[in-house]
């Protein structure tokens, strides 16, 4: 038996147990480094979407889409942060008269930061807008 065979313009392989396989692969895609926002959304995606991330991965688009929520939400995080710290009138001067209560201040602006991206962005629960 021939190791390689075309058929129908498919290439085929032999495998060990006797039978051939097509050689199947997947479009070259970009390949971006995913950080903590980006392994989360693939790990939701791969379990609640997995119909999106098939199509994504076999359109070679998987690990850029990774890489647009990733930019996305430290984006937005900064934009968040800014935005939350100057309403709740977190300032450099209290920073410099209170350092205790601008760090719990400023943990909280965090967290609170944190969990809208983790709904928005990565898990997709509620749908938001940017009012940008």
């Amino acid at each position: 038996m021939k190791k390689h065979i075309e058929e129908n313009g498919i290439h085929y392989t032999l495998g060990a147990n006797g039978l051939y396989y097509p050689d199947l692969m997947l479009p070259e895609g970009t390949l971006h480094q995913i950080g903590r926002y980006g392994r989360m959304r693939a790990e939701f995606v791969k379990k609640h979407r997995h119909e999106m991330y098939l199509e994504l991965l076999f359109a070679g688009k998987w690990n850029e889409y990774l890489h647009d929520i990733e930019e996305e939400c430290y984006q937005r995080k900064d934009v968040l942060v800014k935005k939350i710290k100057t309403g709740a009138g977190i300032t450099e001067k209290l920073k410099a008269n209170d350092q205790m209560r601008w760090i719990g201040l400023m943990n909280n602006v965090r967290s609170s930061v944190e969990e809208i991206l983790l709904q928005n962005l990565v898990y997709n629960i509620v749908t938001v807008q940017p009012s940008d």
